[in-house]
């Protein structure tokens, strides 16, 4: 059977799908976690109010690709991403720190293939200093780290939830 170049794109642009991802607001960033398995070749482009991710994922190379319009503004320079063997989590650093984003998109139009994760989410506008003071560590420990390779070991869910949970 001959297939063509042009037959060939245009099936693995239909077997393209987007990655489901859960997020949540903190103080300073935007955390979103793209729940693939085994995922490689993994592409994250942080953009002054864009946010794009694509991978390959499982043993059937299956091939993500999503894209955000973002509610606000990040550092690109200081926003960073870990794989792991059940995800890939990327901490967004606000542009304005401190400005809560009621959702991560532009739009207020439903994405289907996102959701807010309820379990990391936090009231954090209403902090008390205790809790303001756990956060601020939290932030200087993201703060000191470099790229994909100096974030800590999160293959474990647990680890990940007490990681962003502070």
């Amino acid at each position: 059977m001959n297939y063509s170049i042009h037959s060939i794109h245009n099936l693995n642009v239909l077997l393209r799908q987007p990655a489901t991802a859960k997020w949540y607001d903190r103080r300073d960033s935007v955390f979103i976690e793209f729940l693939v398995e085994d995922s490689k070749d993994v592409k994250v482009n942080f953009e002054k109010s864009k946010f794009g991710f694509s991978c390959l994922s499982g043993t059937d190379n299956m091939k993500h690709s999503n894209e955000i319009d973002l509610f606000g503004s990040i550092d690109q320079d200081e926003s960073k991403h870990k794989r792991t063997d059940r995800s890939v989590l990327c901490c967004l650093r606000k542009a304005e720190p401190g400005k809560s984003w009621p959702r991560i998109t532009k739009d207020k139009a439903k994405v289907n293939w996102l959701s807010v994760d309820f379990n990391n989410w936090k009231d954090w506008e209403d902090d008390s200093d205790e809790d303001v003071a756990n956060y601020d560590r939290f932030s200087e420990m993201m703060g000191n780290m470099g790229g994909e390779d100096d974030l800590p070991d999160l293959d474990g869910a647990d680890e990940v939830r007490f990681v962003c949970n502070v």
